[in-house]
């Protein structure tokens, strides 16, 4: 099937000079902690999507750690953070000549001034240009329509009300066969993919493989849910440094019970690698 060979002309943003390295960037207050006023320009109804989150803190341990690269990051998400200021502390749990080990809270104040942790994670990071090139594998890029024949937020409303903040930040094209919850006859088959990429044009990098991995709708949609679906902990695997140009994002459910779902994704780059992987445990609310 033709492939998009890229996003949309445009004027376009560089890494480490666009609206998304801006929205991440921390001040460095001492030694592991950092200030950062966090965006509503990436916000889902009125909670920070946790995508973002994931990325502003992958951000700080990048400068806290030896290694540049986020290999593996786990999050449990604590509260729903909010607009606006907030501390993260980081910890080197353990350095080594190939990989080294941090942990990262995030921080907001209540209406008291009492520190409220919304995020922790634990991550382990390297250098992804030192690994092998050798690949071996079964996986292979989802099979999408070109991304002329796929539909993003400006196509129709938004899925939530009030949801379309971070929808503005993003370049989503959806796959239409996982489009049917929009015209109210969701499939049931629990799958998402989409076209992705950042709306000023600027190329993926490690940090935002793990905003892409959480920025799709929920596959919940496509059960037949609606509403918010909370994420509880998030696990992502980055696994090279992407090449220039959009991405493909597949995510997948297969059991949602108890109120809860696991969504496996896959992030895919220009050159039909697999860059990224991640499950997370959301909660859903039924009835």
């Amino acid at each position: 099937m033709p492939e998009a060979a890229s996003a949309p002309a445009a004027a376009r943003a560089t890494i480490g000079d666009s609206e998304f390295d801006r929205d991440t960037a921390l001040v460095r207050r001492a030694p592991g902690v950092y200030d950062i006023d966090l965006s509503a320009g990436w916000t889902i109804i009125n909670a920070v999507n946790g995508g973002y989150l994931l990325a502003v803190l992958g951000r700080a341990l990048a400068d806290a750690l030896p290694h540049p690269d986020p290999f593996t990051v786990s999050a449990h998400y604590l509260t729903a953070s909010q607009p606006g200021p907030a501390v993260v502390r980081t910890d080197v749990v353990r350095t080594g000549r190939t990989l080294s080990t941090g942990q990262a809270s995030l921080f907001q104040y209540d209406e008291d001034g009492r520190e409220v942790e919304r995020i922790r994670v634990l991550a382990s990071y390297g250098d992804l240009d030192t690994l092998p090139e050798d690949v071996r594998t079964t996986a292979a890029p989802p099979a999408m329509p070109p991304m002329e024949q796929c539909f993003g937020p400006e196509d129709g409303p938004a899925p939530v009300s009030g949801s379309s903040a971070i929808a503005d930040r993003l370049m989503l094209k959806l796959d239409p066969a996982t489009l049917g919850w929009a015209l109210g006859a969701p499939s049931g088959k629990g799958e998402m993919r989409a076209w992705f990429g950042l709306a000023d044009g600027r190329d993926a990098d490690p940090l935002s493989l793990l905003l892409a991995v959480d920025a799709l709708p929920p596959t919940a949609f496509e059960i037949g849910l609606t509403g918010w679906v909370p994420t509880v902990e998030l696990t992502v695997h980055v696994r090279c440094r992407p090449a220039p140009g959009p991405l493909r994002v597949s995510i997948t459910t297969r059991n949602l019970a108890g109120g809860f779902l696991e969504e496996d994704a896959e992030v895919w780059d220009s050159a039909r690698r697999l860059v990224a992987q991640s499950r997370q445990l959301a909660r859903v609310r039924l009835g």
